[in-house]
């Protein structure tokens, strides 16, 4: 567990898992080790020597304005999922964020970058056999496009994940949806990211003149700084996925903006800097 400080703002990382267990083909499929070995920079935080790629599922805990938020909730406990390594987990996520000083009752917002079952895991608990929110006092804010599209979508083979971390905010009267961009504190927006679901968001956090930015999927690896043309399966539109990532990088190379990479390993965030004719992640002062 470990985390940044950004003007006022204080950024907490909890992890739910960090390994190679999700291959390139499912990731990143041009990511394949042939491809990325010649990245230099990428190991040995972010690729293994075989050229795996490493990921993570992680929350991030933010202290704002006197508010407590959480940005995206992992896989949670209990939930019935195709992936081996997602299905009926059984890990201490609670506790840590018990540890860092969040405990569950005291959270006031809940912002899923998007509605994806890595995303949502831990909106619910499981309860006397039923689904319950996790943080009971907190508003969860997701986007309107993005609850359209899954309200409407078939229980895909990854689970019934509306079924057991979304709807059930709903019955609870806890979801609020909105339309990025959105200003959730003096401090944090929620900034329109669009393409890899149809409401999907980044986290802006801009305090005391200094700034973080919080990818979501947008970006699902660093080996795509090196090539954002590299598309991951999983995005719903990979065309303007890729010019959101393309338009990003171009707007925040040499910004002195902490990018934090959703699914990136430890370290997790740096700083978008040119490579050659492209990009890397300088994580030397993050």
């Amino acid at each position: 567990m470990h985390g940044w400080q950004i003007g006022d703002s204080k950024i907490i990382r909890v992890v739910e898992t960090e390994d190679t267990s999700m291959p390139a083909e499912a990731l990143v499929p041009d990511a394949t080790a042939e491809n990325v070995l010649p990245i230099k920079w990428l190991q040995p935080h972010f690729i293994s020597p075989e050229g795996e790629l490493i990921s993570s599922v992680f929350a991030l805990l933010v202290e704002s304005c006197g508010k407590r938020i959480v940005i995206d909730t992992c896989l949670g406990n209990d939930k019935e999922r195709i992936v081996p390594q997602w299905n009926m987990r059984q890990g201490d996520f609670l506790n840590q964020i018990a540890t860092a000083g969040f405990d569950r009752e005291s959270v006031d917002y809940v912002v899923c970058t998007h509605l994806h079952p890595d995303h949502v895991g831990w909106n619910t608990m499981r309860v006397n056999g039923e689904w319950q929110p996790t943080f009971p006092n907190a508003r969860y804010l997701f986007t309107q496009a993005d609850w359209d599209w899954l309200d409407n979508a078939a229980v895909s083979a990854l689970g019934d994940y509306a079924g057991d971390s979304v709807r059930p905010l709903f019955a609870a009267g806890l979801a609020d949806l909105y339309a990025p961009d959105h200003q959730l504190t003096d401090e944090v927006r929620l900034v329109s990211m669009p393409g890899h679901s149809p409401g999907h968001i980044g986290v802006s956090i801009r305090s005391q003149g200094e700034s973080a930015f919080v990818t979501g999927d947008m970006i699902h690896h660093p080996c795509q700084l090196a090539h954002p043309e590299w598309r991951s399966p999983f995005d719903f539109d990979g065309n303007t996925a890729q010019k959101t990532r393309e338009q990003f990088l171009k707007d925040y190379v040499g910004s002195g903006t902490l990018v934090i990479g959703s699914h990136f390993a430890t370290p997790a965030a740096g700083y978008v800097v040119t490579d050659n004719h492209s990009y890397k992640l300088d994580i030397e002062n993050s």
